[in-house]
């Protein structure tokens, strides 16, 4: 079996972690890579692999990313691209979506006997829309339209009709496993990532009577903002700045044809993960 190590060496513990991580993989059998940006920081370790980030992804069987949350979001941008398992592996504060903690990393056995699920989850595409074209992103949390200073007119369009038009900071559409990020944060609420659905939530709206509105996965929603000062709002897919929109641009929200097989090696459940990390103070 091959494996890609997607750390993040900023976090905690993420270098010793990964070094551990690297050794018992290799015990196991694994063939194991990462990226040749990383090499300089790696532990030192002869028998990791260094390559490009699509071509080792291409051909490997499933992608351990090592550090938080952010770390589990910028690999699983890699594993839907090309359909492979992702097993988050904590070093960072909350790690709600890592299936092992750093002092787990015995389990990883499991990769080799099977002892394991994979729960495929929902994805978001986002279609940006100008005057000069347009470009596709794809979201695992959320996709957000944030102003930057002044409250914004939005208006949310599907197949011809008019679904809401409401002022408000911003709008946070997210997936299952999103809603319990950005969106839980904002006043969303908790959807367990089996159910199928697109959460438009407001950011701080101007209005009482305006919250959380979650839809079909079918739809394909059409925004279109309005803002006092040209490029004041800003759109973000999965915590990552894209650009700032002009008057003219509209952003498209629809189901991805992407989605993300994410490893359960603990057997912890989702209401678990609730349980025992968002009630709780974070690390």
């Amino acid at each position: 079996m091959k494996t890609v190590i997607h750390p993040n060496f900023s976090k905690k513990n993420a270098y010793e972690t990964t070094r551990k991580v690297c050794e018992m993989l290799y015990d196991l059998g694994f063939e194991v890579y990462s990226y040749e940006e990383l090499s300089p920081r790696f532990p030192p370790y002869p028998r990791v692999k260094f390559g490009d980030p699509d071509e080792v992804t291409s051909v490997c069987d499933i992608i351990i990313a090592i550090g938080g949350d952010g770390t589990i979001l910028e690999a699983s941008a890699y594993a839907a691209r090309y359909d492979k398992e992702l097993l988050g592996i904590n070093t960072g504060r909350l790690g709600f979506m890592a299936s092992m903690e750093s002092d787990g990393l015995y389990k990883l056995s499991r990769l080799v006997s099977g002892d394991y699920t994979s729960q495929e989850r929902m994805m978001l595409e986002c279609e940006y829309i100008t005057q000069e074209g347009s470009q596709v992103y794809h979201a695992l949390n959320d996709v957000v339209l944030l102003a930057t200073g002044r409250l914004c007119d939005f208006e949310i369009v599907s197949e011809g009709e008019i679904i809401t038009a409401l002022r408000s900071d911003g709008l946070i559409f997210s997936t299952p496993t999103g809603s319990t990020a950005y969106a839980l944060s904002a006043g969303g609420p908790i959807i367990a990532p089996e159910i199928q659905c697109i959460q438009m939530t407001p950011i701080c709206p101007h209005t009482l009577s305006t919250r959380t509105i979650v839809f079909s996965p079918d739809k394909a929603l059409e925004i279109a903002a309005a803002a006092r000062e040209e490029k004041s709002i800003v759109l973000a897919v999965d915590g990552a700045d894209i650009c700032h929109l002009s008057s003219d641009d509209r952003i498209v929200i629809r189901r991805s044809s992407r989605s993300l097989k994410l490893v359960d090696i603990e057997g912890n459940s989702f209401f678990n993960a609730v349980n025992n990390k968002l009630m709780s103070s974070i690390k």
